[in-house]
């Protein structure tokens, strides 16, 4: 038998669907630009234009933090699940 490790196919699993979908959000909400080539409504004087994409600065950076949080408890599961094998 051969010290390479096993290669196994990637595994689509809910949390890793999960994760695809905090990290995608924010790209399909920037990009989609019709939603939000606007002035109003205005917040403090400041067109919604320019507020929404700084909000959407705010709500990327939760989203990524969470979808590392969830990489890490998926990854955490795998390794268990597989008899605690050391890296």
């Amino acid at each position: 038998m051969s010290d390479t490790p096993e290669v196994r196919p990637p595994v689509v699993t809910p949390v890793r669907v999960v994760i695809g979908l905090c990290l995608v959000a924010p790209f399909v909400a920037m990009l989609w630009v019709g939603s939000y080539a606007k002035t109003d409504p205005r917040f403090i004087g400041i067109p919604f234009f320019y507020w929404y994409q700084m909000l959407w600065v705010l709500i990327s950076t939760a989203l990524t933090m969470l979808a590392y949080k969830l990489w890490q408890l998926d990854q955490r599961s795998r390794t268990t699940q597989r008899g605690g094998e050391a890296k």
